[in-house]
């Protein structure tokens, strides 16, 4: 490539990126004015975090376990989020029930595949997601790679490894297999438009064209049970207000600039967590839109 056309896309990608950065924006300042709701099947661990992270992102939460209750209540909700870390016998009907109805209507939904590749039970639920796939997944390396692999997306490796909630495989691992799992769940969106992230030391996002990288956050995020889990919550917040792949650009580094903050002020887990909890309420959509983002 010459030098002028090297100059010419490197402007062409500035522009997309400042583009993509007053999206970011729009949806953080319209999270703070409409409050919008995302219902959550989720970990009961983490449920609590999950819920306060919501209204400390802006948006507003509604935690339920009834199949009936979820279903109904999606009407009021602008998206829903699924989390299938902490897993009980009836939830083998209650989630792939769940995907269906939100498939039929079109519903937007965020997935958290935690600890995917682990029993008999969470595997026929993530299989059968396959067939009313997600808005968003969101996870780590290991998760993505698992669940992308179970889909048949990507050919078996030695990469995928699972390793309970953490995981065993560095970002850039993932990279293609969020790739073939973004194109998948776009297929079969009813606008077209689905995206992936994943969690690292540097984030990644991708639509399945292109991936994005976020630098920051902070380490102590491993340091408390919930912080992937309520991530995926409030991605679901924003996912209520915009379009999948604004959505887990804003979700992602909202997190990583409320976990600098917290990082800053707090002297071990259980105070992070609660400054945690104060960064995600004071951290601005100027903060939020002016993250760096970096394409791959």
């Amino acid at each position: 490539m010459s030098e002028s056309s090297q100059a010419i896309a490197a402007d062409r990608d500035d522009a997309d990126i400042a583009a993509l950065k007053a999206r970011i924006r729009k949806a953080a300042e319209a999270v703070r004015e409409r409050t919008p709701m995302a219902q959550s099947f989720t970990n009961f661990v983490t449920i609590n975090l999950v819920a306060n992270a919501q209204l400390a992102a802006g948006g507003a939460a509604a935690m339920s376990f009834l199949p009936d209750d979820v279903i109904d209540t999606a009407t009021m909700s602008g998206a829903d989020y699924i989390n299938v870390g902490t897993l009980l016998p009836f939830y083998k009907d209650a989630l792939p029930k769940i995907a269906r109805a939100f498939h039929k209507t079109g519903h937007k939904w965020v997935l958290d595949p935690v600890a995917a590749g682990i029993g008999s039970t969470r595997t026929e639920i993530l299989r059968a997601f396959r067939a009313a796939p997600p808005t968003i997944v969101r996870g780590n390396a290991s998760e993505i790679i698992a669940l992308a692999t179970m889909w048949g997306l990507v050919s078996p490796d030695d990469a995928t490894r699972p390793a309970g909630v953490e995981s065993v495989d560095e970002v850039e691992a993932a990279v293609e297999p969020a790739k073939a799992l973004a194109r998948f769940l776009a297929a079969s969106a009813p606008d077209g438009e689905a995206a992936v992230a994943v969690s690292g030391k540097a984030d990644l996002v991708t639509d399945g064209e292109t991936v994005y990288r976020l630098p920051g956050g902070s380490a102590m995020m491993a340091k408390i049970t919930g912080a992937g889990c309520s991530l995926g919550g409030v991605t679901a917040v924003c996912l209520a207000v915009t379009d999948p792949l604004t959505a887990a650009l804003a979700a992602t580094a909202l997190y990583d600039r409320a976990g600098e903050a917290a990082e800053q002020v707090s002297n071990g887990p259980g105070s992070f967590q609660v400054a945690f909890l104060d960064a995600l309420w004071n951290t601005t959509p100027d903060q939020i839109a002016s993250s760096e983002i970096l394409t791959v």
